[in-house]
């Protein structure tokens, strides 16, 4: 994501640590030597990671906060940059955002954090061989996906994102989404089309910029474990350039005449009233 954010080569050798690493010194050294080298440095924040980057809230505006923020870090000449006793001089450059959302659900987590928690003491040894004999402990009184919440209550937030980092000062932002999100998202769009472009990524509608600043990586957890007991690799299965005008152009317009349009020539709400209406008038006389 920050090689396509920031347009640098997949297989260009970049450098990403969280900005914690400033404060150990073999971490800062890293760093600092890797800056002083040319070589492309970023560090971003994250909640459990230096605390995520916010706007605050105003009365014209809401409070929000990023997932994760990348800033490159650059090399420039003392005068311009925020001094550093133990290395060459260093300047923030542009910045990044990087947004995951996750499916939402109907209940609460908290059974099945307790049945895991549970498990986990009395099989330390055992717990993976249990859990998959126990599946239900990772979803007990979870009751299934909260579909139309999950758009609602993240569109919006991803829209204003995307549109925020429309700046000299960003290169962008790329939204993670599960598969199943993804699929969830579909009737609120409209179904929109996609077209893939000669690099292998996608655009909707009708959009087909060369250089998009937004972007969308659907992925999903593959079934089956790493070698040797790894976590199961995460599969891309779709990287979409987009912007903010085009996703609300399919929510707010396109998705909306399909609503009314339902497929024929009639507006389907203009429809249900004249059948709901004619039944009335059918018991009156």
């Amino acid at each position: 994501m920050v090689c396509r954010l920031y347009g640098i080569p997949p297989l260009d050798p970049v450098l990403i640590r969280p900005v914690v690493a400033l404060g150990d010194v073999d971490g800062r050294s890293e760093i600092l030597n890797a800056v002083g080298s040319g070589s492309r440095v970023f560090v971003y924040f994250q909640d459990k990671l230096g605390g995520e980057i916010s706007l605050a809230k105003t009365p014209a505006s809401p409070e929000l906060s990023f997932d994760i923020t990348v800033i490159e870090l650059l090399p420039v000449h003392p005068i311009d940059s925020v001094p550093r006793p133990d290395g060459p001089a260093i300047a923030s450059g542009r910045y990044g955002v990087i947004e995951l959302q996750t499916t939402d659900t109907h209940g609460s987590y908290t059974h099945a954090v307790s049945a895991l928690t549970s498990a986990l003491d009395l099989h330390k040894e055992r717990f993976p061989e249990q859990l998959a004999e126990n599946p239900e402990w990772a979803s007990r009184k979870v009751e299934g996906p909260n579909i139309s919440n999950v758009f609602k209550r993240t569109f919006y937030q991803i829209a204003f994102k995307f549109q925020i980092t429309r700046r000299d000062t960003s290169v962008g932002c790329a939204l993670a989404l599960p598969q199943p999100v993804w699929d969830s998202w579909q009737p609120f769009l409209g179904g929109p089309e996609l077209h893939e472009q000669p690099d292998g990524t996608w655009r909707l509608l009708d959009d087909r910029a060369s250089q998009p600043s937004d972007w969308i990586y659907v992925f999903d957890i593959d079934t089956q474990p790493g070698v040797d007991g790894t976590p199961a690799p995460i599969r891309v299965s779709l990287v979409i350039g987009t912007d903010a005008a085009t996703l609300s152009r399919a929510a707010f317009e396109i998705a909306p005449a399909k609503a009314v349009a339902h497929g024929g020539e009639r507006d389907a709400v203009a429809e249900a009233i004249r059948r709901r209406l004619g039944r009335y008038l059918q018991e009156i006389s």
